[in-house]
């Protein structure tokens, strides 16, 4: 069955504790702010773009997307975020989302297509992006030979109220959720970088400046 193309969903609702507080996608790196650099990167990929933030909306005005808040209160973490993407996306009448996040604007170009295609044969997609573990990352690891970036996936409307359910009763750790319904990965390369590389603490930006050099 072909699918239709998903809903993009940028994740900003964080609180940035690393940063000191306030929007980390509002920070600059070329001149141009993280979130745009991450809408630009993500339209494309798919058929309309929400962005999921809290408090006033109108300081992203200048982005020229619709804001969702968060249904579930007190900052329940990015799983809050896909939730509320989930039920703007069956609003529109859409199966499925896909988020990215919105401090992270080297994402590959092909995210969108890959999960898509990671998802083939699954009832409700599914799909988180991993990378390789290398080096020393490696070893500190566990048993895990990959890193799984929780703000990068699809997710299904299908499963909006489940997800639902499950924040209410206290759930914060997307994995727990995604392995619950069979999520799968999607592996993406992270040669010479990884694409997922996000700014996080203000020692980032200027390894973010120097990649995008």
């Amino acid at each position: 069955m072909t699918r239709a193309k998903p809903i993009g969903v940028i994740l900003a609702g964080g609180l940035a504790t690393r940063m000191g507080g306030g929007d980390k996608g509002l920070l600059q790196i070329g001149g141009h702010s993280l979130l745009e650099r991450v809408r630009d990167r993500l339209a494309p990929q798919v058929a309309s773009m929400a962005l999921n933030a809290n408090g006033d909306a109108a300081r992203f005005a200048d982005l020229g997307l619709p804001v969702v808040r968060d249904s579930i209160e007190g900052f329940a973490g990015p799983l809050a975020g896909v939730l509320a993407g989930l039920d703007w996306a069956a609003e529109q009448g859409a199966e499925a989302i896909v988020t990215a996040a919105a401090d992270t604007p080297f994402f590959p170009q092909d995210l969108v297509a890959r999960l898509v295609a990671a998802s083939e044969g699954q009832d409700h997609p599914l799909v988180l992006a991993t990378t390789p573990r290398t080096g020393e990352e490696l070893k500190s690891g566990g048993r895990s030979r990959v890193n799984r970036h929780p703000t990068f996936g699809l997710w299904p409307v299908a499963l909006r109220d489940d997800l639902r359910a499950a924040l209410k009763e206290g759930l914060r750790k997307v994995v727990i959720w995604t392995d619950q319904h069979q999520g799968r990965e999607a592996l993406f390369e992270a040669e010479p970088f990884d694409p997922f590389f996000n700014v996080n603490r203000p020692e980032d930006l200027p390894r973010a400046e120097e990649l995008l050099r």
